[in-house]
């Protein structure tokens, strides 16, 4: 059974494809979880805040939300929205004091 080596050019070569390969996946999915609707505690855990706040973002219609059987479910679509545009929890329209 012949053997094959492998030099440290084959072995960097081989980094480059995983790495770009692993660009290109990471890219196509940003982070998106591949779940349609999420539920409120899977929201407040991507945009780290709390049930007050979801509670409130729901309240000024920031965040659209469908309830079925008493469970609020968001659509992934909205909160990848949310993200993108960069606002923080100070900035959701809670008014100024």
């Amino acid at each position: 059974m012949p053997s094959e080596i492998l030099t440290t050019d084959d072995l960097r070569e081989f980094k480059i494809e995983l790495l770009s390969e692993l660009k290109r996946l990471l890219k196509e999915n940003q982070g998106l979880t591949s779940k349609k609707w999420l539920r409120s505690g899977e929201v407040r855990k991507l945009l780290g805040i709390s049930p007050g706040t979801l509670q409130n973002m729901r309240v000024n219609g920031t965040l659209p939300f469908t309830k079925m059987g008493g469970v609020l479910y968001y659509d992934s679509q909205d909160i990848q929205k949310i993200l993108e545009s960069g606002k923080s929890q100070s900035q959701i329209g809670f008014g100024s004091r």
